[in-house]
């Protein structure tokens, strides 16, 4: 089987199920493992954003969609060339990959018979379980109900060391200019890790939030996890919040937080778990666990 990816979650299943010698496209940020966009066929482009301002690419995603144009493009004919068997996509996020109706158009007018899987978890639970239908229409069913187990049975680990601890208020942010609350799967990785999750929108679509909204949570700590950034660059972000007196006063006693997001927080794959077991390190450290994963900045 020939199979493609168009977002970096789907390559991440595609390789931890073992299928990586049957993956042939991915995308220009397909970097898990870093060895992806170097050994396939990159087919899905994007705008560049290194160097810019959190406002300056949220002003710029915003006009781009309200114009109706796309984030991403697609190699129409380096995808006929590769001729796929299975193509992973989503329609979750327009921000995250090219939609599912444009890859379909784009395949049928190749005459490209793949199957399109549309890959849209919400919880916690729905991400490990877009593993298995992966799997499924992979042909390796059996590698995904094993593979489903072992994620299982960590996050079952975790939950139980937790289980009977007090539980901190805790608010996750997705981007910090304009403030997105945490939201989809989220806020279950914030339960699981023994917290209270708080100015968030569980198993929904992650909204633009006021400082003053997420403060009215009453958080007693505060992650930074912006979409599309790992812990450098969620220090450097979570950096300007600290520093910033018009912000920070509002959180006097909060502890700041920063965690590398496209790692373990934002990409629904098999490495959320480890996101879990991050968390849980972060909010109950008396539990012995450790991650390299966050940071403390205040």
């Amino acid at each position: 089987m020939r199979i493609v990816s168009l977002l970096p979650s789907a390559t991440e299943i595609t390789y931890a199920l073992g299928l990586e010698d049957q993956l042939y496209g991915v995308t220009f940020e397909c970097d898990e493992p870093p060895r992806a966009r170097q050994e396939k066929e990159i087919i899905v482009g994007g705008m560049q954003t290194t160097g810019m301002e959190p406002a300056a690419i949220d002003m710029i995603v915003r006009e781009r969609l309200a114009a109706g144009e796309d984030l991403y493009t697609l190699d129409a004919g380096a995808l006929g060339q590769l001729q796929p068997d299975l193509i992973l996509t989503q329609d979750l996020c327009a921000v995250c990959a090219v939609p599912t109706d444009k890859v379909r158009d784009a395949a049928e007018q190749l005459g490209c018979t793949a199957d399109v899987i549309t890959l849209d978890p919400y919880s916690l639970d729905e991400v490990i379980d877009s593993i298995g239908t992966v799997a499924r229409a992979a042909g390796v069913a059996d590698r995904g109900e094993k593979l489903i187990k072992e994620l299982q049975d960590r996050l079952d680990a975790v939950i139980n060391d937790v289980r009977d601890r007090p539980r901190p208020r805790v608010a996750v942010v997705e981007w910090i200019d304009p403030p997105f609350g945490a939201g989809h799967w989220m806020p279950d990785m914030i339960i699981a890790a023994g917290g209270e999750p708080v100015a968030c929108r569980p198993r929904e679509r992650s909204v633009a939030i006021s400082w003053e909204g997420i403060a009215a949570g009453r958080p007693e700590i505060m992650i930074i996890s912006p979409c599309g950034f790992d812990l450098e660059g969620a220090v450097d972000q979570a950096k300007l919040i600290v520093d910033d007196p018009m912000i920070i006063e509002r959180f006097p006693d909060t502890a700041v937080w920063a965690i590398d997001a496209d790692g373990i927080m934002v990409r629904p794959g098999p490495r959320l778990i480890d996101g879990v077991e991050a968390l849980a390190a972060l909010l109950h450290p008396e539990t012995g666990r450790t991650s390299s994963a966050i940071r403390r900045l205040r």
